[in-house]
């Protein structure tokens, strides 16, 4: 589980990188009146990314903590 979790971790990043640029790129092109509003995909994704590595911190800690808390039984 915890590959698949990097993986989509590192998938989310990605596709936000990716759709700045592509938004950037038509901005330029067709004007940022237009596209500006599609902003808003980017910073999700970029949300999303962030809230999947903080639960991924708080799960390996909560794991160490069990880890310990079953030595010291």
């Amino acid at each position: 589980m915890q590959i698949y979790n990097k993986i989509m971790q590192g998938f989310w990043l990605v596709f936000s990188i990716l759709v700045a640029i592509y938004i950037s790129y038509k901005g330029f092109t067709e004007g940022f009146s237009k596209w500006v509003g599609y902003y808003f995909i980017p910073a999700m994704a970029l949300a999303v990314w962030a809230v999947r590595r903080w639960m991924m911190k708080r799960m390996e800690k909560h794991q160490e903590f069990l880890r310990q808390q079953q030595e010291g039984k």
